[in-house]
């Protein structure tokens, strides 16, 4: 098979404008019209509110093009669209070759005998977007959220790009995918299906080419396996057969290691070669561990026979304008969250499958995949044109997913299950019919027949589908906002013992700096139109301000407020994440909504639009660690925050646990101490003992009544090896009532180290230099008074400052 990219020589211009202007495939209307000028940046203050205007408008893109020699002498020629962007209809040389409503799509297009041996004109009208959904809507109703724009369900279009409550209304268009033209001769490899067999010391693969025919002669192919060592295993003669002795077992980061092996599959017609599929794959099983047991059903991933803790987040689309997603800044994002000790992603359902980048990296870097299917938050309405719609939809992505290594499980759809059983959405009892249609028949009947080995899960969350109490703490996985959406205090989630959390989450602001991408200096205040244009959240601001009061001292500053709302996304996370660490085998994963933004906004994000790390992030690694020592305190936060409460005898108590998420056991040091709040030490005690390997372990609790809530408080620290894996701080009273010190924060750079001191405890210690771009190998950290060193990873030592919670006020 030969392949012709069409990539060049694009113009697009609006229906009925004669003004045609360069174009860049892959690519979109509203980059096009920003490179040449005709749109001013959509993220920039309020302007996303022109940009949306200007997809009323169709839009034309135009391509002339003159077959290659190769592919113009194979007997049969196709246009391939490996992504429409969405409502198009597509023309060769004023004659029709099809419409398309699904950007999810791979679209090819029969073009033998139609095409000129000379110059050829192809044209893609993209259809209004918005118009589209609006005449749907009056139709035939099908309603989802309310932060995205009226109609949206009923086109297969990423969902968020029509608002959610952190993305804009921006729904673009475009040819997102590339476009080529294709000569087949005798056939080709559509795909192959990989199927593995382990057994103890050896994999048998077993394939199965899905051929495309060209002519009566049958094909033929041959398979070679290179392992990551150079050695070569072949199938001869069709044989479908390949066997691994002593494989190199694929592992999730921070359980092994992630060998990959190359399949390379040669399809030939007669004794020639007529097409090549070469993918990367890895030797591993990997399944959802679920069994009975006395706190209800299991949840697990289950990789080569060893449950792991999911730790990890939800991933959004990296940017509303899909163009600039590349591979390199998709990597480097990944790259961060192993950083951060991440083993798990969960693809979130209202956006797009992502590019093939995207998973080469996740197997790359041991990120095991939690795919959602495009659909969330909306009800659908299953006739038999959009049912045939999604099937297709389905069988693509599965086929083009299915073999990597990474891929640990499908899910049906996010939210939908829980809200279609309580009625949101619904208008009708056929709508509520059609959501077992589609998630417990249609979608994962697709599934099976294309990637039959890989775990299917109805919904998230879900219990495993039916209506059958969705969201149920003691079975599948549970999405929990009590702390947030509910304003439940941090401590809350410690009520809880869920077997899987696949989302929960705590918003923040960005830093100052990515503020400035999107505001002038008049609009840097919370509750100006423009940062309120950049909070989707409804009640955003006022549950911020409300947890805001309810944890530090009110903050005097706008730059000040930023940061404070940063440590109480930081704070909120970890509370939860750290108590289910605690009770692994009963819970077993922790999964934070959400790890990035798709433009500068107030958000969950632990990561912001800029790629700067927010202090959850760096919270984030600290609290999956691999040997995570926790501190489970009782005070002020867990027993009563009213300070005109009727007075009480309020418990002061510290009570540590060591969770080992390795395949290690290690000799460990818990090494803890009292303190006043100068630093100064009035109690320690220092503990040995063995984290078993896979196991999370209590030490007994500890009485503390000589703790003084105010001025007093608890650090502890892990060591192994004598070495300094985790530590942290805890007080008794509310962050806004401890009587911190000036802790007369100073540092001085050393080499590739910044060496910060402290004269008195610091909480919360945050670095930053002139353009908040630096990245540590730690920050917002606490510290008793004396030195701490962090490395700079990247960004210059230029104009460093520091503060911590003492300068919340």
């Amino acid at each position: 098979m030969i392949r012709q990219m069409l990539q060049e020589n694009w113009t697009v211009n609006p229906v009925g404008s004669r003004e045609r202007l360069p174009a860049t495939v892959p690519g979109s209307v509203y980059a096009d019209l920003l490179n040449n000028g005709k749109l001013e940046d959509p993220y920039w203050r309020d302007n996303e509110l022109a940009a949306l205007k200007v997809m009323e408008q169709d839009y034309e893109y135009r391509l002339r093009f003159t077959p290659a020699a190769g592919v113009w002498s194979c007997r049969r020629q196709m246009l391939r669209f490996e992504g429409i962007d969405t409502v198009a209809d597509l023309f060769l040389n004023g004659s029709p070759l099809g419409h398309t409503e699904n950007m999810h799509r791979i679209f090819e297009f029969e073009v033998t005998g139609k095409l000129l041996k000379g110059e050829n004109e192809l044209l893609a009208v993209l259809r209004s977007p918005t118009r589209f959904i609006r005449e749907q809507y009056e139709k035939s109703p099908a309603d989802g959220s309310s932060d995205a724009m009226k109609g949206f369900p009923s086109l297969r279009k990423a969902h968020c790009m029509f608002g959610w409550d952190w993305g804009p209304r921006l729904p673009d268009a475009g040819l997102w995918r590339p476009v080529s033209l294709l000569g087949i001769d005798g056939g080709r490899i559509e795909s192959v299906q990989v199927r593995q067999k382990h057994r103890e010391g050896s994999v048998e693969l077993f394939l199965t080419p899905q051929f495309d025919y060209v002519g009566e002669e049958p094909l033929t192919y041959t398979a070679e396996l290179f392992s990551p060592d150079g050695t070569v295993e072949t199938a001869e003669d069709s044989s479908g057969i390949i066997e691994v002795a002593n494989p190199k077992l694929w592992w999730p980061h921070g359980y092994g290691e992630q060998p990959l092996y190359t399949l390379k599959v040669t399809a030939y017609a007669g004794d020639r070669e007529a097409d090549c599929w070469q993918r990367r794959i890895g030797l591993r099983t990997v399944t959802v561990r679920r069994e009975p047991d006395e706190y209800g059903e299991s949840f697990a991933h289950e990789v080569n026979g060893v449950q792991i803790f999911a730790m990890g987040a939800d991933y959004i689309p990296e940017d509303n304008l899909l163009s600039r997603v590349t591979p390199e800044r998709t990597r480097k994002l990944l790259e961060q969250c192993t950083a951060a000790n991440f083993n798990c992603i969960r693809v979130w359902g209202g956006g797009y499958y992502p590019d093939d980048a995207f998973y080469d990296a996740c197997d790359e870097l041991g990120l095991l995949v939690w795919q959602d299917c495009m659909f969330a938050c909306a009800v659908y309405n299953l006739s038999p044109e959009f049912a045939e719609n999604v099937r297709m939809e389905i069988e693509d992505n599965a086929k083009r997913l299915r073999h990597h290594a990474s891929l640990a499980l499908w899910c049906g759809n996010n939210e939908m299950e829980m809200f279609v059983d309580e009625g949101m959405w619904v208008r009708t009892p056929r709508q509520k019919a059609d959501y077992i249609r589609m998630y417990e028949y249609l979608i994962p009947k697709a599934i099976r027949r294309q990637d039959p080995d890989t775990f299917y899960w109805p919904a998230s969350p879900s219990s495993g589908g039916a209506f059958d109490k969705p969201n149920d703490p003691a079975r599948g996985d549970v999405h929990n906002w009590d702390v947030w959406h509910g304003f439940a205090p941090f401590s809350e989630y410690r009520k809880h013992s869920f077997r899987y959390l696949s989302e929960f989450g705590f918003e923040s602001f960005p830093c100052l700096k990515t503020v400035e991408t999107y505001t002038l200096p008049e609009d840097r205040n919370l509750f100006s139109y423009v940062m309120e244009k950049h909070q989707r959240c409804e009640r955003g601001n006022a549950l911020t301000m409300a947890y805001l009061q309810q944890m530090f001292r009110y903050p005097t500053s706008f730059e000040t407020a930023l940061y404070a709302s940063q440590l109480l996304q930081g704070e909120a996370i970890r509370y939860g994440v750290e108590h289910f660490r605690r009770i692994r085998g009963i819970c077993m994963g922790a999964i934070y909504w959400q790890l990035n933004d798709c433009w500068p906004v107030a958000s969950w994000a632990s990561i912001d639009y800029t790629g700067r790390w927010k202090a959850l992030h760096y919270y984030a690694k600290r609290f999956f660690a691999p040997v995570l020592l926790s501190c489970c305190e009782e005070g002020m936060l867990t027993q009563n925050t009213n300070v005109n409460a009727e007075p009480y005898k309020m418990e002061k108590s510290v009570r540590f646990s060591v969770s080992n998420e390795t395949m290690e056991d290690h000799a460990c040091t818990v090494r803890w101490s009292l303190r006043d709040r100068s630093g100064r030490i009035l109690r320690e005690e220092t503990v040995s003992l063995v984290a078993p390997k896979l196991q999370s372990v209590w030490l007994d609790k500890v009485e503390l009544p000589e703790a003084d809530p105010f001025r007093s408080y608890v650090s502890y620290e892990l060591l192994i090896s004598g070495v300094r894996t985790s530590g942290g701080t805890v007080i008794f009273s509310l962050p806004k009532y401890f009587d911190y010190p000036d802790p007369i924060l100073c540092c001085r750079v050393e080499g590739e180290e910044i060496v910060v001191t402290a004269k008195a405890y610091a909480k919360s210690v945050e670095i930053q230099n002139e353009e908040e771009d630096l990245l540590l190998s730690d920050n917002y950290f606490d510290m008793d008074p004396g030195e701490y060193r962090v490395k700079v990873l990247s960004g210059k030592t230029d104009g460093i400052r520091l503060r911590s919670v003492y300068d919340i006020r």
